[in-house]
């Protein structure tokens, strides 16, 4: 009997981890979740989903993930089927022979996921912010981007740096300074480039972009020395944040973190003339940067202000240069549209000249209609942001499916972008697809 005491003693303690994953099974089994793979433990389906690709695909493994069903019955049909005909089963059933969809679950940066290439589930997800879902991005890109970075934050706060940005980059603003910053730096760089030079198109867009993003955010003038530093550091900053957060000796990522450090000091000391200015009198009256408006018209901290700039430079830097390349790659495949572009924009400059003026306004850019088809199918076509991080703050059901409280949630702009049945031949760069009116000729006239 006392050889039987440990197990006695041991038994309600078995009983309660018995009735625990009893519990948690009948509550996994009450969501319908999408089918999927969640993959190996932790890594799930990560490196697969990383994997490089073209921008305008969707790449293998998306591609694999969301094709429709070939067939809408179950393999065990076929094998039935096959063996009824006395038919040799000596073959392997192709297991991407039978995909998941547009809506499915796996495990990725470590976490459930809810995979979206639905054009109407990623539209309910972006309308709902902060209601039923929420960002959610990777720990590693907090740790280098910064907890306040507008990327990360969430809720009251998030809504607070969202508007201390809108309200300086307001539409009086934007007509009246950063058209004509943006005019004299896209002149700063064309004026460099020499008659049957090879130039790389993406180092250039870099180039303008971060000056005038440095500009306006810090009031750093192109070619000088602390700009080139800065933008050196940068560069450096930049290979980590899209690499793997392997915070180890010699890694970009680490590499990353120290050049962080090295930009926020930077900062800093931008922010301590200021303030020394401001307390001396001396302070610049007309606000001509974001950080001279953050430290007059924001009660943030320093450590929320660096973050802020930081994210800032990040966001308006990468975005608008990749976007920049992407419609230079696309344009020499559609003459065409390069023959119209022209004339937009000789017809506009004939305009200028005859009224004696030089620097483009805002009514110019309202002209440029053609223009904006372009832009808008540069950005369908490369997919400059992919997809996004998102969570599910309740439980959700949608088309069927159940997306539960906590999940990550990651809806897919590639996939829709796309997708053939909201795109006709979305592979092709079509800007008249974009205007009101679509244009009279047959789409094979305008490619090569």
């Amino acid at each position: 009997m006392p050889d039987s005491e440990p197990i006695f003693l041991l038994l309600p303690s078995i009983l309660s981890l018995i009735l625990f994953f009893i519990l948690i099974k009948r509550k996994q089994r009450r969501y319908n979740l999408p089918p999927g793979n969640m993959g190996w433990p932790f890594l799930g389906e990560t490196i697969g989903y990383l994997r490089p690709y073209s921008a305008t695909s969707v790449g293998e493994f998306m591609h694999q993930h969301i094709s429709r069903q070939a067939f809408n019955f179950h393999p065990s049909f076929f094998l039935s089927l096959l063996e009824k005909q006395n038919l040799a089963l000596s073959f392997e059933l192709n297991s991407t022979f039978f995909r998941y969809g547009n809506i499915y679950k796996s495990n990725l940066f470590g976490e459930k996921t809810i995979v979206s290439a639905d054009a109407g589930l990623n539209k309910f997800i972006l309308q709902n912010e902060g209601r039923l879902f929420e960002c959610s991005y990777p720990r590693s890109i907090g740790g280098i981007l910064g907890k306040w970075s507008m990327l990360v934050l969430v809720g009251d706060m998030h809504r607070d740096m969202r508007i201390i940005s809108l309200n300086f980059l307001s539409n009086a603003r934007l007509r009246t300074h950063l058209l004509r910053e943006v005019e004299k730096h896209t002149l700063l760089v064309l004026n460099t480039w020499k008659e049957k030079c090879i130039f790389s198109a993406q180092d250039e867009a870099k180039k303008f972009t971060f000056n005038l993003m440095a500009k306006n955010i810090m009031s750093m003038d192109p070619g000088h020395p602390e700009t080139e530093q800065l933008k050196k550091e940068y560069v450096t900053f930049m290979k980590g944040v899209v690499s793997a957060p392997l915070n180890l000796p010699g890694t970009a990522y680490r590499k990353a973190l120290q050049s962080r450090s090295t930009i926020l000091k930077f900062i800093e000391k931008k922010m301590e003339v200021r303030i020394r200015k401001m307390k001396e009198g001396k302070e610049n009256l007309e606000e001509d940067d974001l950080l001279e408006w953050v430290l007059k018209h924001s009660n943030l901290s320093t450590e929320q202000i660096l973050d802020l700039i930081l994210s800032l430079l990040f966001a308006g830097h990468e975005t608008s240069s990749v976007a920049i390349t992407l419609a230079i790659y696309f344009l020499p495949g559609c003459p065409l549209a390069i023959q119209q572009l022209r004339e937009e924009h000789l017809e506009i400059a004939r305009a200028k000249n005859q009224s004696g003026e030089t620097e483009l306004n805002w009514d110019d850019y309202k002209k440029m209609e053609f223009t904006q088809c372009v832009i808008n199918e540069t950005l369908r076509l490369g997919n400059v942001v992919r997809f996004l991080h998102r969570k599910a703050l309740k439980d959700v059901r949608y088309k069927g499916y159940d997306i539960p409280c906590g999940w990550k949630v990651l809806p897919v702009i590639a996939a829709v972008h796309l997708d053939p049945c909201l795109f006709d031949r979305p592979q092709l760069f079509n800007p008249w697809r974009w205007q009101v009116s679509q244009s009279p000729y047959p789409l094979s006239f305008f490619f090569l």
